[in-house]
């Protein structure tokens, strides 16, 4: 029945649309809460914005079977690559926010690579809905065959002072890229050789065909534990347990710090239970003693956060902060 104040075509009219609205809003509301009390009820895709090989492509091979055994369906991980992980992300911020279609990654497909575009394509902390974190991993720096007379982070310098020495990384735009650009701050003659993709660069490296690399040192860490590459430092606080001899940039660069982490997102305006959903499971699969020794044997530290609004909050802060870094190195991309 409607309201009294019907009195009129105009009031009548009006007083229907109100109540027309309220019904499509409550209807909305109520069809969420169902969907997502049913949420998975069908695979999750888990996008990796680079081709096998990288950092990020580890840790979603690592994490996917835990987690989609937690939510009891299949995690599915797809390689979407290209512009340094920026096409893998704006695919997930246009996707339909239902927590079927979600995203992995580090800090350089959405802090970094989009804040050195002209144009950038997304904003992450407005676009993007924070899961939770699942690793932690710095960023190594490592010298090929090429360069038998370095053999410390000193050397490299000193090096750089006489010369140019080629670096490569996995693109331009992501921290690696970043971490080299904060090495030219010592005045040395450091050339960034960007590649598209960590797999091309180490190889590359090995081959001869550059000096260095500087990268995670997830996907490094097997090449130097078979002695094609030699870690010169480790861009973390404290040494690594992973290799422990090697020292960190900080003991011959004072303030040269990069940590990269490794989690989980989904599109802006995914409900709140999926995502919590979400966090539970992926909780439980980084506490999985199966899921601790996989990322342990791949050089990165199993990591998360109190909830999926710490990490959100953690995204945004590190956007501001490594923005005004960017700008300030005058980063832009190829």
């Amino acid at each position: 029945m409607l309201s009294n104040h019907c009195v009129t075509y105009t009031h009548c009219k009006r007083a229907l649309l109100r109540a027309l609205s309220l019904s499509l809003t409550f209807l909305a509301v109520a069809g969420s809460s169902v969907f997502a009390a049913d949420f998975p009820s069908k695979p999750v895709r888990l996008i990796v914005g680079y081709p096998p090989g990288g950092s990020n492509d580890l840790a979603a091979r690592i994490i996917a079977p835990e987690l989609g055994r937690i939510l009891g369906q299949p995690i599915v991980v797809e390689n979407m690559a290209g512009a340094n992980g920026v096409i893998g992300a704006s695919y997930v911020v246009k996707a339909e926010p239902d927590g079927y279609t979600l995203l992995l990654s580090s800090m350089s497909p959405i802090v970094l690579a989009p804040q050195t575009m002209k144009a950038p394509p997304f904003n992450a902390p407005k676009d993007l809905s924070a899961v939770n974190m699942m690793a932690l991993t710095p960023e190594a720096i490592a010298i090929g065959p090429r360069r038998k007379d370095i053999k410390t982070l000193s050397d490299l310098i000193d090096a750089a002072k006489k010369g140019p020495v080629t670096l490569s990384s996995s693109g331009s735009g992501g921290l690696p890229h970043l971490t080299i650009e904060l090495l030219k701050k010592v005045q040395g003659n450091f050339q960034h050789v960007p590649y598209k993709g960590a797999g091309p660069a180490i190889n590359d490296t090995i081959a001869g065909h550059v000096d260095g690399v500087v990268m995670d040192l997830a996907p490094l860490y097997a090449q130097i534990q078979s002695g094609k590459l030699t870690a010169l430092a480790v861009t973390s606080e404290k040494r690594v347990d992973f290799l422990k001899d090697v020292p960190t940039a900080q003991e011959f660069l004072p303030g040269l710090n990069v940590v990269n982490w490794v989690g989980i997102f989904a599109p802006a305006k995914t409900p709140a239970e999926v995502l919590s959903t979400l966090d539970r499971a992926l909780q439980q699969a980084v506490a999985n003693p199966r899921t601790k020794e996989a990322f342990d044997k791949a050089a990165m530290s199993p990591t998360v956060l109190a909830s999926p609004t710490a990490f959100q909050r953690l995204l945004s802060e590190d956007y501001a902060r490594w923005g005004k870094v960017l700008k300030e190195a005058g980063v832009e991309m190829n």
